[in-house]
């Protein structure tokens, strides 16, 4: 873990993969551009976390409850709106982390960011901070929020069979429909959409390291 976040740290000193690294893992409806970001964008951060479990490098994701909201029900990074008192987009992914999953702040090393990710369905622009632990939190939810933690090995996103198009059941403001859209697959879960445009972001960075 040592090791990886050195690499990751240097890393993220030099030009991000960006755009055309999210945009493999785009929904059809979300192009193939940049997009506008209108002026009243609500502002969020979500925390990216790695730790060591069983002997190697985890993910820490987790499934939101099903309360009716747009993205209810949906595999996503801890994370949530920038709050009046927030010092920064740092602070914002860090209290939402240890709000939503119980995540210690102070046990949190904060590498960097990865790109910035505007999500029209929401009206929600993100920002991903990157962060790792040296150790396993132990993960203690907010049921409200919260329908259970989905941890993932890193190695686990280079199996073939992970990644692929498939059929989602997308909840929008206008009701809901069906689309085809690239995701991956750990056992019962599908992470799709801004979710899995971020992550395969950080994907592409660690498949670079040396």
């Amino acid at each position: 873990m040592q090791l990886l976040t050195q690499q990751l740290k240097t890393r993220l000193q030099h030009p991000l993969p960006g755009l055309p690294a999210q945009l493999e893992m785009a929904p059809p409806a979300r192009g193939t551009g940049e997009l506008v970001i209108p002026d009243n964008a609500r502002h969020s951060a979500v925390l990216v976390l790695l730790y060591p479990h069983e002997e190697r490098p985890h993910v820490a994701f987790m499934k939101r409850a099903d309360d009716g909201h747009v993205h209810s029900g949906q595999i996503s990074f801890p994370g949530g709106k920038v709050e009046e008192g927030d010092r920064d987009y740092t602070h914002t992914a860090l209290r939402e982390a240890e709000e939503e999953l119980g995540i210690p702040p102070k046990e949190v090393e904060v590498l960097g960011r990865l790109t910035d990710m505007y999500i029209p369905v929401s009206n929600f622009l993100v920002v991903p901070n990157l962060g790792v632990m040296h150790e396993r939190p132990d993960f203690v939810i907010d049921p409200v929020e919260v329908a259970q933690v989905v941890e993932v090995g890193l190695d686990v996103f280079q199996q073939h069979e992970v990644r692929a198009v498939r059929k989602i059941e997308q909840r929008t403001r206008w009701g809901h429909y069906e689309t085809r859209s690239p995701s991956f697959k750990i056992g019962e879960h599908i992470i799709w959409g801004a979710t899995a445009m971020m992550l395969n972001e950080l994907l592409t960075i660690v498949e670079g390291l040396d």
